[in-house]
């Protein structure tokens, strides 16, 4: 799989690209390319940006520089991804989706945004949620997260992330470790008893239990 991050601060990548499980996936053929917007700009300042037409407060995103980096980098195999507001909330069934995509192009908006020009060449927008962030890089790791980790040998056990939130429509059961017994709040048993069915029973009800509590949206989005 190819991800390409087109982005005016591409650097912000740096400091994950190298380590735990985004180092596992480029090693797990995960081929993570980060590309800066101004690189595409013709301009001799390396102009992306200008203020919008009819007057308001920040910068837009020229098109020019972005058309001509998607341009470059698309082929008949590549999903552009605008990281957007307007777009679909990632969740978990997305994130399954975009996995088994061979090529994604992820832009990475800033400042007031893109010009709308630009929307034509989109295949999909992809928003993280009901909130305001400064640009689309942290949106976007957040996509290539979700993704990645879904990718043949990034977690070592090919169904572990089945057990994780959100991934049967239900929140993730506890988990419990040494020491047997903390500040009087003692393991539960039956994750002692050695019994595999009595503890996939107990953790099937568990789950149930705390997606009821925590995030009963999910119940009824899924008809339970």
């Amino acid at each position: 799989m190819r991800i390409d991050v087109i982005s005016i601060f591409p650097e912000l990548f740096d400091s994950i690209i190298d380590i735990s499980m985004w180092k596992k996936a480029r090693e797990n053929g995960l081929f993570l390319c980060l590309w800066n917007l101004r690189d595409f700009s013709k301009s001799k300042q390396y102009k992306v940006d200008a203020p919008p037409f009819g007057g308001g407060a920040g910068m837009v995103l020229m098109p020019e520089p972005l058309i001509n980096a998607i341009e470059f980098l698309k082929s008949s195999s590549t999903s552009v991804i605008e990281l957007s507001a307007r777009g679909r909330r990632l969740n978990q069934s997305l994130a399954e989706y975009f996995s088994k995509k061979e090529h994604i192009v992820l832009i990475c908006g800033h400042y007031e945004g893109i010009d709308e020009r630009v929307s034509s060449v989109f295949d999909e927008r992809i928003s993280i949620g009901d909130f305001v962030v400064t640009g689309g890089e942290v949106p976007a790791m957040l996509f290539i997260e979700a993704v990645m980790r879904l990718l043949p040998g990034v977690l070592g056990n090919e169904d572990s992330h089945k057990d994780e939130s959100f991934y049967s429509g239900l929140l993730e059961y506890p988990q419990y470790t040494r020491p047997r017994t903390y500040m009087g709040h003692k393991v539960p048993n039956v994750l002692l008893s050695g019994n595999h069915n009595d503890v996939l029973k107990w953790r099937k009800k568990q789950a149930y239990k705390y997606t009821k509590k925590y995030r009963p949206d999910l119940l009824k989005e899924g008809g339970m």
